[in-house]
């Protein structure tokens, strides 16, 4: 069984206008590693988890989820 990371890097990103460079840079990580973890190709670490939830200002149940997030506009079931 894989175990998936659902996140919303890219969504947070797009809203705050911040491309996976600057982000990549703000963590101190390479910009690749952002693309992965947007595709779910890469879990981050617990450490790296918080560190993205406390870049966007966010708790970081709002960033990653074991659970695929609902689409934009549907209700939580």
């Amino acid at each position: 069984m894989r175990e998936t990371v659902y996140n919303r890097i890219a969504l947070l990103r797009a809203e705050r206008n911040v491309t996976r460079r600057q982000l990549a840079d703000a963590l101190g990580v390479h910009y690749q590693t952002v693309g992965y973890l947007e595709r779910g190709e890469y879990s981050p670490s617990l450490f790296l988890a918080l560190r993205i939830a406390e870049y966007f200002e966010v708790p970081v149940e709002v960033v990653f989820s074991t659970s695929p997030f609902p689409r934009i506009g549907e209700r939580y079931a």
